[in-house]
């Protein structure tokens, strides 16, 4: 009997409904229906009584869940005893983003759990998917993911996005400004540059250099009255530079951020971590 089987059937028994539960799961609907009955099968029992309208549990059903929910807690324990990095939280994160949010959300975590100690790894999306995959890392904060086979993501946040300009650009004294009239000039990225942040304001542009760092962008910007990038709100609050200035995109732009957890993370702590680091 496989766990995944076993936290299929929880997460259906908790929505009773199972397109709700395959959305939870962020797998396709019949993947779950493929499970459950497998697991139907195996116990000889059946689980769920099904019907176009409702979904509800057996008498079975409701026996075998308390024993699911004690089998999962228990693989929980037993995951949590045997890593050699127990008491630690390990966060995947960008460089130079999320500073204030992850902040917060530390001092929220340590409220609830006071004893653990906090390691921050800073690597370019895709790497810190899979290292979340992979068990490198306990949880990731994200922008812009929808779905990351293998891992629950749990929208969080929703932030604006501005344009950043040099105070020697054209349109710095605006209240507000489109993405098309910025367009003519070069549009200005980093390495490290949140790429869901540039996917998100939906035009063509056209590239200018490519700086290693946001920092550096930044610097390259302010320097350049043509130039011109894009921000979250998140790292506008964190602007220093008297040589730009962020100004609100028109229409309103906005990018979701996620908090992304292994699949296998049980409920009571995704949850925990998503209000951690929510607004």
């Amino acid at each position: 009997m496989e766990l995944r089987a076993l936290r299929y059937f929880v997460t259906v028994a908790d929505e009773l409904h199972f397109g709700r539960a395959a959305d939870r799961l962020h797998i396709a609907q019949p993947a779950v229906s493929r499970q459950i009955a497998r697991l139907e099968r195996e116990l000889g029992v059946r689980l769920f009584d099904r019907s176009p309208r409702r979904v509800r549990l057996t008498a079975a059903g409701l026996r075998v869940l308390d024993a699911a929910r004690e089998a999962l807690a228990a693989a929980d324990r037993v995951r949590v005893s045997a890593s050699p990095r127990a008491g630690v939280m390990r966060i995947g994160t960008g460089t130079g983003q999320f500073t204030a949010r992850l902040e917060r959300g530390i001092d929220a975590l340590r409220e609830q759990a006071p004893g653990f100690d906090v390691v921050l790894v800073d690597l370019p999306l895709p790497a810190r998917l899979n290292a979340l995959r992979q068990g490198e890392l306990d949880l990731v904060l994200a922008r812009g993911v929808r779905a990351a086979p293998g891992l629950r993501v749990l929208p969080t946040w929703t932030e604006s996005l501005f344009a950043v300009v040099s105070v020697r650009h054209a349109a710095a004294g605006r209240a507000a400004v489109g993405v098309a009239e910025l367009a003519g000039g070069p549009f200005r990225t980093a390495q490290d540059h949140d790429p869901s942040v540039v996917r998100e304001i939906g035009a063509r542009v056209r590239p200018g250099h490519r700086a290693g760092t946001v920092g550096d962008t930044i610097v390259e910007v302010g320097s350049d009255p043509r130039s011109w990038t894009v921000l979250p709100a998140d790292q506008v609050a964190e602007l220093r530079s008297g040589r730009v200035r962020a100004i609100p995109l028109e229409p309103r732009t906005t990018v979701t951020g996620s908090v992304v957890v292994p699949d296998d993370l049980p409920s009571s702590c995704a949850t925990a971590h998503r209000a951690a680091f929510g607004d």
